[in-house]
This record gives C-alpha cells, sequence and structure tokens, in this order.
C-alpha cells in the first residue's frame, strides 16, 4: 500500500468541483501494475464525466479523473502482460482505459498498458493514445484508404491533428478545417487548410471531390457541408453532433457497439506509427496536478492547438 496525490470530482459542475486528495493505493494483484505517473493527457470526456451531461450519480463521488497516462512501471503483479507483451518494474509505459490517472501513482490493469517508444517525451505519449484511438475509429468506420480524399472538420484539434496524420499514413488527400492560424500546421502533416465560415461549401468545392468526412466540432455547419459533399452518407461520421445525426443518416461514434474495441485494437499500431516518426503529438500546455482546474478552463476555450496534459 502506498499513499498517493490523487485530482477527484467532489460534485458535479465544472472544474471548480476538482480537488487534490491523498489516497491508499494497493500493491498490483494478478494481470495489474502499478506506474509511477509522468505525465496525464487532458481529454473533453474528463470534464465531460463531472459536468454532469452525462449523468449525476451521487455514489460515483468523489470520481476519480483522467483515463491516459505515461510513466514508469513501480511494481507488476503475477502475469502482467500489456498489449505489447510482458511488463516488468523500470519499464516505461503508456496507458488508456485508466481510472484516475491525474496522480502521482496509479493502478491499472495490465491488458491497458504498452511499452512507450523511446522517440516520445512521456508528455507526449500521455496524449497518444485516447485521440489516436479516437481517430483510428473515424477512418474506420468512413473506410478511408488511398485515393480518398477526406474533409476533417476541426483538423486543427487533439483528435483532428491525429487523423490528419493517420489519414496521410493511409495514403489518402486531406482537406482540414481550421482558423487561418493554423493553416501552417495542417500543410506540415500534408493536408491542404481550409477557413470555416461562410462559403465553406464552395471553398472545398474549389479544391476537389470529397469521399468521406469526419466531423470533430458538432457544429451545423460541419455537418451541412459534409451531407452537402459527401454522396454517399455511411462515409460521413461524428464525434460531436449527436444531436443530428440520426437525422442526418450519419454514424454517431462513441465507444459502444464495439468501438470501443476498434480503439484498443489500434494502439500497438499507434505506437508503432509514434516509434517510426510517422505520426507526432503536439503539446500546446502542461500544467502542474495542481493545476487540474486551470488545466481544465483553458481546455474548455477550445483554443488549444494539441494536447493538455498534467505533470505531476
Amino acid at each position: 500500500m502506498v499513499v498517493t496525490k490523487i485530482v477527484v470530482a467532489a460534485g458535479y459542475g465544472g472544474p471548480e468541483v476538482l480537488a487534490v486528495q491523498q489516497v491508499d493505493v494497493p500493491a498490483p494483484g494478478t494481470d495489474q501494475v502499478l506506474i509511477d505517473v509522468r505525465a496525464a493527457g487532458a481529454n473533453p470526456i474528463d470534464y465531460k464525466l463531472y459536468s454532469g451531461e452525462m449523468g449525476r450519480d451521487p455514489a460515483a463521488l468523489p470520481m476519480p479523473i483522467g483515463l491516459e497516462v505515461s510513466g514508469v512501471v513501480a511494481a507488476a503483479g503475477p502475469g502482467a502482460a500489456g498489449f505489447t507483451g510482458a511488463l516488468a518494474v523500470g519499464d516505461e509505459v503508456v496507458a488508456t482505459g485508466v481510472r484516475g490517472g491525474y496522480a502521482e501513482r496509479v493502478l491499472v490493469d495490465a491488458k491497458d498498458v504498452g511499452h512507450k517508444p523511446g522517440s516520445l517525451s512521456f508528455e507526449q505519449a500521455a496524449g497518444l493514445l485516447l485521440v489516436g484511438g479516437t481517430a483510428w475509429h473515424l477512418l474506420t468506420n468512413t473506410v478511408v484508404g488511398t485515393a480518398d480524399t477526406v474533409l476533417i472538420h476541426g483538423a486543427a484539434g487533439g483528435v483532428g491533428l491525429l487523423a490528419v496524420q493517420l489519414a496521410v499514413a493511409r495514403g489518402a488527400t486531406v482537406i482540414g478545417t481550421a482558423s487561418p492560424a493554423r493553416h501552417d500546421q495542417l500543410r506540415k502533416y500534408g493536408a491542404t487548410p481550409v477557413a470555416y465560415g461562410a462559403g465553406l461549401a464552395d471553398r472545398v468545392r474549389a479544391i476537389g471531390p470529397v469521399d468521406a468526412a469526419l466531423d470533430l466540432v458538432g457544429t451545423d455547419e460541419a455537418l451541412d457541408t459534409s451531407v452537402e459533399l459527401v454522396a454517399d452518407r455511411s462515409r460521413i461520421a461524428t464525434i460531436a453532433g449527436f444531436g443530428r445525426a440520426a437525422e442526418l443518416g450519419i454514424a454517431a461514434l462513441t465507444g459502444a457497439d464495439g468501438g470501443q474495441q476498434i480503439r484498443d485494437a489500434a494502439r500497438p499500431e499507434l505506437l508503432a506509427l509514434a516509434r517510426d516518426g510517422r505520426v507526432e503529438i503536439t503539446i500546446d500546455r502542461t500544467f502542474p496536478l495542481d493545476d487540474a482546474a486551470e488545466a481544465h478552463r483553458y481546455l474548455q476555450t477550445g483554443h488549444a492547438h494539441g494536447k493538455v496534459v498534467l505533470l505531476p
């Protein structure tokens, strides 16, 4: 048993409900590892879970926050093996599907742990698997591959930057919407950038026909432009426009209905692509663990130019 600092949501609401506590963490059991956390990825799902929009179960409080981390294995239970092989004390690792990753130490099921590529910093590694798995799911669902042109709405965000790189790695042509200040970043990763706003569909048409579209923002503009430009609506998917997805006949993707299996299967592939330098993780800002509430306030502005990461 060790004592660790952890960030929890003490109630439902905004970032002000986040609190730092000291808790006991047991020794790892069979097929578990204890990770010394070096970095924890901050994601929109983290604040959605305690906002109340996904339910307000009193029994879930205080709610440990954080789904992905990178760090070093501090202890390993019998039979501990991750999705990239056996795990041992001292291994540098990355994990997703974590409960309470905003912590100094966290106990994790070994099946959710992989070996960190040496080419990635701990900060980068903590920002890869969750957004990368989401991007992979979107591209798999819409069957994006060689010779396709895919339109990505919100291409300069955390998921968007990975979706751009993964689509390019599949041989696709990518058109990405973003503010003009972000266009050079999209060009760096092989996308043709376009500004969102009035006339978007015409600007995209001027570039060329579109075979598939990924909506990462959920705006009417993104959804309407997608259905206007893509003939086959089975090749349009959203992770944000849930309210209109059924009306438009497009896929609204979550981890349910087989989605989590797709995302989990992508984890070793994502690590291999990162190891080989075919995808990069852009870190926008880091915050001390004690400033988790401030990190979430920043994340909620929607102005992050990449991943936001907490450092214990």
